[in-house]
């Protein structure tokens, strides 16, 4: 008998149950502590189930709050009875009811055989912790924490302002020495029973009573005081979230857990069937005599947790829905927006189609619903073309879009008339190429057969819409690769204008393009524009068309 187990337990009685008669069955005696909290009916059922079992004791019972001093009055209760019931063991094991042994108990025994003198406890200095999450190091032994932190939030960090503010600081008793670590430890019999014989122990015991989450200091401190030979580390597996919350595991962590090489592990899921079968199993074998070593998975917690706190780009939960500048990247996939180019050229979207492959859609936000490729009413992703549900979060439709059809570039139309408030969105993406020719609206509505004064109003409106579109993408904050001609510049010399274009989604290659689709007729624009300024609108976004000849220049697509 060489390692006896003080077991703090609050739920989950059967799975604390299975744990303890392991133990007990391989000749190490365990005591457990039962929080206070669990009704008296509930307890007295889990202790009668172990009538049968002598090595398998409980403690006095105390209610335990998380960050408390009562959890290290529970851990005191139990390893007290633990030495004074059985005066054969050598170590003690603090464990908790969610605790699984991942090696056979065989091993654990051998090893602290070859390791009589050594306290395996985490024990570092409070200038060498680097895992706090949004909590106190130093401080927490230097002030007063009568409030909460779960239950009185408010009061807790209002209070420990007020003494930063005041300067009120509590002494460190001279025979503390502050260290941090795990609260999971194996101790030797001499060094426990020091700390807890020690003449001033009432002293050290009202001293850390007030210290912060003490179940983390207060052996970890006094260890130092006592121990002749510590290994600042824990033989249980305990691995922590951004928060600062215990990782949970499951069945599929099965094979993570044996690469560790650790002697124990938390926190185990309560019906993790397979985890219980396969490390409570009497079949398992005393092969191993590797050192443990959770570093040997590490990469993995840290895989997960830079994955939880970065997430992953373009893709959204109701679990990780970040603020916005705070996104690792806005949409998942490169995608493109041509603005203008179907309102100049009859046919774009087949053409550009057989330039760039991809999805080419029409006006995705169109005011009477998205035009889908093809005429699709849904698209991957479950997105309907209804109108009312993409405009109640229109960037997350885009993002939906992008995320569930990733391998496949997407192209869509915009324009003046379509959902404004996506464009701030696009302009903040850098997967996004904006390709916009500004005014070229004006050319189907040139064309119009309504009386010139809805034109006007039309034209107006458009005008204010693009006018808003254009400040947004020449504004601070832009990442979008944007290309901005005004239809009169575009117009001059739209073949060289767009092979840039093409270069920069295809890549530069050895095929340039000899032709475009038919142009609308603008021959009459010049004539229609100061037509709206002698009818008191002012055209702003078309450019200067007094320069070029009546029909510019053009080149005809061949095929």
């Amino acid at each position: 008998m060489s390692v006896g187990f003080a077991m703090l337990v609050h739920t989950a009685f059967d799975r604390a149950e299975q744990v303890a008669r392991y133990w007990a069955g391989h000749d190490c005696p365990v005591v457990i502590h039962v929080d206070g909290k669990v009704t008296a009916k509930v307890f007295r059922a889990f202790r009668d189930r172990f009538q049968d079992e002598p090595m398998i004791r409980f403690s006095k019972r105390v209610r335990v709050e998380w960050g408390a001093w009562s959890l290290v009055k529970a851990t005191q209760l139990a390893a007290t009875r633990l030495l004074a019931n059985f005066p054969d063991i050598q170590h003690v094991y603090l464990v908790s009811g969610s605790c699984l042994p991942l090696r056979p108990a065989d091993e654990l025994r051998a090893y602290l055989a070859a390791h009589p003198e050594t306290d395996f406890i985490e024990s570092v200095t409070t200038e060498e912790v680097t895992w706090t999450i949004d909590g106190l190091e130093a401080e927490r032994f230097t002030m007063r924490f009568p409030f909460s932190w779960r239950k009185n939030r408010r009061l807790f960090d209002g209070y420990v302002e007020l003494q930063r503010k005041l300067g009120l600081k509590r002494k460190v008793p001279d025979a503390v020495s502050p260290h941090l670590g795990s609260q999971w430890w194996c101790l030797t019999r001499k060094t426990l029973s020091a700390i807890l014989d020690a003449p001033d122990r009432g002293a050290m015991d009202a001293y850390f009573a007030k210290v912060w989450i003490p179940d983390e200091s207060y052996f970890q401190s006094l260890a130092r005081r006592y121990s002749s030979r510590i290994e600042s580390r824990s033989l249980t597996l305990s691995k922590f979230d951004i928060q600062g919350k215990p990782h949970v595991f499951y069945d599929d962590h099965l094979a993570l857990l044996e690469r560790s090489d650790c002697f124990m592990a938390r926190k185990i899921w309560p019906r993790a069937d397979l985890l219980y079968e396969t490390f409570l199993s009497e079949s398992r074998v005393s092969e191993r005599r590797a050192e443990p070593n959770p570093g040997k998975i590490d990469r993995v917690f840290s895989k997960a947790n830079e994955r939880r706190g970065m997430g992953r780009p373009g893709l959204y939960s109701q679990a990780r829905f970040p603020r916005p500048g705070h996104e690792t990247g806005l949409t998942a996939a490169r995608y493109s927006v041509f603005s203008g180019l179907d309102d100049l050229y009859d046919g774009f979207g087949d053409w550009l189609s057989r330039r760039i492959g991809g999805r080419i859609h029409g006006h995705l936000y169109h005011p009477d619903g998205a035009r889908f490729a093809g005429g699709e009413t849904i698209m991957n992703g479950c997105l309907p073309d209804n109108a009312e549900l993409r405009d109640y979060r229109p960037s997350q439709f885009l993002t939906n879009l992008v995320w569930s059809t990733r391998g496949e570039r997407q192209t869509f139309m915009y324009g003046p008339a379509d959902t404004p408030e996506i464009g701030s969105f696009i302009a903040r993406d850098p997967n996004a190429t904006v390709v916009v020719v500004s005014g070229a609206w004006i050319v189907p509505l040139a064309a119009s057969d309504a009386s010139f004064a809805d034109i006007r109003a039309e034209a107006a409106r458009l005008q204010r819409s693009e006018l808003a579109f254009l400040r947004g993408l020449r504004g601070p904050g832009v990442a979008a690769r944007v290309h901005l001609w005004t239809l009169a510049d575009f117009v001059a010399q739209p073949l060289e204008k767009l092979q840039g274009v093409i270069d920069e989604i295809n890549g530069p290659g050895p095929r340039r393009l000899t032709g475009l689709p038919e142009m609308r007729d603008i021959s009459d624009l010049p004539a229609f524009l100061q037509r709206l300024r002698n009818e008191g609108m002012k055209p702003q976004v078309m450019g200067d068309f007094s320069a070029l000849p009546a029909r510019p220049r053009e080149v005809r697509d061949a095929g």
